[in-house]
């Protein structure tokens, strides 16, 4: 049981380091282009939000492939804790939770990981089985 335990967390924070990896580089990459450019944010912030759940989507399929099983399991975990993180960084930052509009956002970014993570295990546990 221990092993297992320690194989589903190093699953998931592959995954969250995936996630927070992507949105690091796609902030940084943003922010350069916003501050150079006369793009405003309101023009790419569908593009933002796109990438958003692409970086999800790669961080619970990337878990998923690690654990090579039970791939909704840790592909939703994924997206919970990750949905928790940013929760606790706006409560404990801003002191707000979610709004409505955000709430729906989290549990789109949850189902989005738990696909990712069904997606990870059969395509990344068939190409290690050929």
């Amino acid at each position: 049981m221990g092993i297992e335990m320690k194989n589903f967390a190093v699953s998931i924070i592959y995954g969250l380091m995936t996630i927070l990896v992507f949105a690091v580089l796609s902030s940084l990459i943003f922010s350069l282009i916003l501050y150079f450019s006369n793009t405003q944010e309101q023009s790419v912030s569908l593009l933002i939000t796109i990438i958003s759940f692409f970086a999800v989507f790669f961080g619970g399929f990337i878990s998923g492939g690690k654990r090579k099983q039970k791939g909704w399991v840790i592909g939703g975990a994924t997206g919970i804790l990750y949905s928790l993180i940013l929760l606790s960084y706006q409560f404990l930052g801003h002191s707000s939770l979610f709004s409505l509009e955000q709430l729906i956002y989290h549990i789109c970014y949850i189902l989005t990981a738990t696909m990712g993570g069904v997606l990870g295990v059969n395509i990344l546990s068939n190409s290690d089985h050929k």
